[in-house]
């Protein structure tokens, strides 16, 4: 009973997917492994309530990020869902793809079949979308794809200072070249989060042929000369074996996927033999090339009533608690987004390389009640995120524990066009807030405050502030690590279909191109299956 055609590692955006797509075939024996469990909790359902999801240990890998040298030593937390559904059960649910240019480019450096062309009817595959099926979108997959709804009051003034200030509304980031200010889409269903474990594995986890191995770690791959046949993995305190007739695919992020390829033998050379693992493949790659989305921050206090916190007050929290799960309406089933763009940092850019963000809450939001706790503060959160990051960073292993996380450096800021870029982008969010109708809504800048003008205090405040946006990507890139079908080099039976894969991090949220690799990488693995007659 612990042999399989295929074992899927990882129940997260990406694997979650797989499972789904490759145990469609009755003929296939499936088995998905996750290191989490389930979780029905309100706070992972809720779309309101995602930070602190992110933020809890019950859901959570609790990484932390090595102190980085160009953000005055700060570490900062790295929250990785540890859980059925992984990161999409406990992300912000935005849906944005990234723009055509982005997969173009990944072709013209060799990789053959990953342009926007090739990849789009993916992204149609996974979609129920709200807005119906089109040369963009599609309204028959899992995944359903539903609209943030804007505040009444502010997106109507943010936009409008968006065009004030040259730029265009841009009504769907989800096109070949979005530009522009709008509100996002979200994996949402009826008011609650669509995660990959909701949206494919629902629906077809009783299926004969689909065995999901939940709060089951993944110790290291097993192989026989240099063709992947098993898996090592750790569940209730037993240890435990799987034996796999066709490919293992390994689906566990851009954090845990490298660790997990170097537990097993492939990586560095020095680097394994350092933490004393015999040497399967030296593939210098691996836990290399590590990108992230990093975020200026500006925070402004509001001159008008802010409604979300109207609505966390402790009494209308507890009626739209009870509203939510009755309708899956209210407060409860959005996040407070302003208004969001996608601009260029500067006229010499070609394409938009930041994402611009306002959100209608704070640093102290939390439920409140008179003569119990203060309310918080009206305020606005503006984040310019760099999408197209120079710098690089790694994951290394920090043991040959399975259970020791490894070590994170993603070296935020190392590149001088980093710095000068979210220079421009800090810059940006101010001059919005003093423009038009925003200038009306927001009173005083509170972080980091007027008195921070020239480059040298913006750079000290971006130091002290600058955070991930949560989508690390590109530690098992395509090229490196991976060949254009994702199989491990220099091994057999062995492939990697997660954000890790990607050579050049998208400019946009990883989640909808992680479920895109995911679509694609089973549809590969089903070529190879049909090819040889079911056989392998």
């Amino acid at each position: 009973m612990d042999e399989f055609d295929y074992i899927v590692i990882g129940a997260g955006s990406a694997g979650c997917v797989l499972a789904n797509r490759l145990s469609a075939d009755p003929a296939h024996r499936v088995c998905l492994v996750e290191a989490g469990k389930d979780s029905r909790h309100p706070l992972i359902d809720s779309p309101l309530t995602w930070m602190q999801a992110a933020a809890d240990a019950r859901f959570t890998w609790g990484y932390e990020s090595e102190p980085d040298p160009n953000l005055d030593g700060r570490s900062q937390p790295v929250p990785r869902g540890r859980i059925m559904g992984g990161c999409s059960a406990i992300n912000g649910t935005m849906y944005i793809r990234g723009a055509a240019a982005d997969y173009d480019a990944w072709r013209d450096a060799g990789h053959a079949g990953w342009g926007y062309d090739d990849v789009l009817p993916y992204f149609r595959k996974s979609e129920a979308s709200w807005r119906g099926a089109s040369e963009h979108h599609g309204a028959e997959g899992e995944m359903d794809i539903s609209p943030m709804l804007p505040d009444p009051a502010l997106f109507p003034a943010f936009r409008k200072t968006g065009e004030e200030l040259g730029y265009p509304a841009c009504p769907d980031f989800n096109i070949p070249q979005p530009e522009g200010f709008g509100m996002p889409d979200c994996t949402i269903r009826k008011g609650r989060r669509a995660s990959t474990m909701r949206a494919f594995i629902d629906p077809v986890k009783a299926r004969g042929n689909l065995t999901i191995l939940s709060g089951a770690q993944a110790r290291r791959i097993l192989f026989e000369g240099r063709r992947a046949t098993g898996l090592e993995l750790r569940q209730g305190g037993a240890m435990r074996t799987l034996k796999c007739r066709h490919e293992i695919v390994l689906s566990a992020g851009a954090l845990n996927s490298p660790q997990l390829l170097m537990l097993s033998g492939i990586g560095p050379a020095a680097q394994l033999k350092q933490n004393g693992i015999a040497l399967l493949e030296d593939l210098s790659g691996v836990g290399q090339n590590l990108q992230d989305h990093p975020i200026a921050m500006g925070i402004w206090k509001s001159a008008v009533p802010i409604g979300f916190n109207r609505d966390i007050r402790l009494d209308r929290i507890a009626r739209g608690f009870v509203t939510w799960q009755l309708t899956g309406k209210g407060p409860m089933s959005q996040s407070p987004m302003s208004v969001q763009g996608f601009i260029r940092s500067g006229e010499e850019q070609e394409r938009p390389d930041l994402q611009f963000q306002i959100v209608h809450s704070g640093y102290d939001a939390r439920v409140w009640f008179p003569l119990w706790r203060s309310r918080p503060t009206a305020m606005f959160s503006c984040g310019a995120i760099l999408l197209n990051p120079e710098s690089r960073g790694e994951v290394t292993l920090a043991g040959a524990d399975p259970h020791v996380l490894p070590r994170v450096q993603f070296n935020f800021m190392q590149a001088e066009g980093d710095r000068q870029r979210l220079l421009k982008g800090f810059r940006f969010i101010r001059r919005f807030m003093t423009t038009g109708p925003a200038a009306e809504m927001a009173e005083t800048e509170l972080a980091p405050g007027p008195a921070a003008q020239d480059d040298e205090a913006i750079l000290g405040w971006l130091r002290a502030s600058l955070i991930s946006a949560g989508h690390p990507a590109g530690t098992c890139a395509m090229g490196s690590v991976v060949d254009s079908e994702l199989r491990v080099k220099g091994v057999a039976g062995l492939r990697v279909a997660d954000a890790s894969i990607m050579p050049d991090v998208i400019r946009g949220n990883t989640h909808a191109p992680t479920v895109m690799i995911a679509e694609k990488a089973a549809d590969m693995i089903g070529r190879v299956a049909r090819s040889a007659g079911g056989a392998a």
